[in-house]
């Protein structure tokens, strides 16, 4: 049974119209993605590249002695130890003594300053985020230990005043390398394509 023509046209423009709606939503939904996508990846990077200068921030204050946690008679360039300071002062958990035996050793200095320099700069570049990540992850449990946050009490009965027996600074900082690796936040703001397109990278996968 057919309808009349206005009835058959007045049909076919409630379709069209619904088809027209139904495909804007789409779009609207996918520019919506999209959108979100491109606020996560800047967040990221944001993300990236802060934690990454705490680390480039720390080798050059060492390094040049800025006045801030390191004096410029204490600089590295100054003949001053980056670890003497730290671990000589160690005063809790059952690695004491053997960070007080690392401390000012040339190897330690060299290994750490190393460390902070090479994860500093990838990060915020955005290249090797997967070996920064494993790096800055034993260099922050190195950390973490000598600082040793479950004691209550020092070698020498002091109260450590701890804010937190088991997440504190240093797993933070570990925690956002390791997703910043994970989600391979290198791209926005950083040179992140371009480090996975280089041949050996893309042949060794861990060195993204």
């Amino acid at each position: 049974m057919q309808g009349k023509p206005e009835e058959m046209t007045a049909m076919t423009s409630i379709a069209h119209s619904r088809k027209t709606t139904h495909i804007g939503g789409e779009r609207v939904a996918a520019a919506t993605t999209a959108a979100r996508a491109d606020v996560g990846a800047i967040a990221l990077a944001v993300l990236r590249i802060t934690t990454g200068f705490v680390f480039l921030w720390a080798f050059l204050d060492k390094t040049f002695g800025f006045g801030y946690a390191t004096r410029e008679t204490g600089a590295w360039i100054n003949g001053g130890s980056p670890t003497k300071g730290f671990l000589s002062r160690v005063a809790v958990g059952p690695f004491e003594s053997a960070f007080h035996t690392w401390a000012g050793t040339w190897w330690a200095d060299w290994l750490f300053m190393i460390g902070l320099l090479a994860i500093g700069v990838a990060v915020i570049a955005g290249i090797g985020l997967r070996v920064a990540a494993v790096s800055g992850t034993l260099m922050m449990l190195l950390m973490w230990a000598a600082e040793w946050p479950p004691a209550q009490f020092t070698s020498a009965g002091e109260p450590t005043m701890s804010t937190n027996p088991i997440v504190d600074y240093h797993v933070i900082y570990a925690v956002a390398l390791i997703a910043l690796a994970f989600a391979g936040a290198g791209a926005t703001w950083g040179l992140g394509r371009w480090w996975a397109g280089l041949p050996m990278v893309r042949d060794h996968a861990w060195l993204r």
